[in-house]
């Protein structure tokens, strides 16, 4: 079984920074895209910024020059930095990840959600 473990959140003042990670543990054997969504109160899901398996990455125009994704493969972890934090970044934010497992012995192409973490920017 697959689980993404997520770490960082928290309460920062306008012009803050703040360090999200996501770790992926159990038994997945291919680790394709890694990206980071968000959701505030009364909005959808939003894609905040990606990086794929050989390590491109997006973002979201909102966060560019601010927020930068990265991963580890490694240690299969994706990290996102965010930096210059505005009040219209609060949301809970949502580890994403596509790759692939064994389930019932047969190799079957999989996405998995962390549980999310909240992000609060408030003086």
């Amino acid at each position: 079984q697959v689980q993404l473990v997520e770490s960082g959140g928290g309460l920062v003042e306008p012009g803050g920074s703040l360090r999200l990670s996501c770790t992926v543990v159990g038994n997945i054997l291919i680790i394709n895209d890694m990206a980071w969504y968000r959701q505030a109160p009364g909005n959808q899901r939003e894609l905040v910024a990606g990086v794929t398996g050989s390590g491109s990455t997006n973002s979201a125009d909102s966060v560019k020059g601010r927020f930068t994704i990265s991963r580890d493969n490694a240690k299969k972890t994706v990290t996102l930095q965010m930096n210059s934090l505005k009040p219209e970044d609060t949301a809970v934010y949502y580890c994403y990840v596509d790759g692939k497992t064994i389930q019932n012995y047969v190799l079957r192409q999989r996405d998995w959600w962390g549980q999310g973490t909240q992000v609060t920017v408030s003086s």
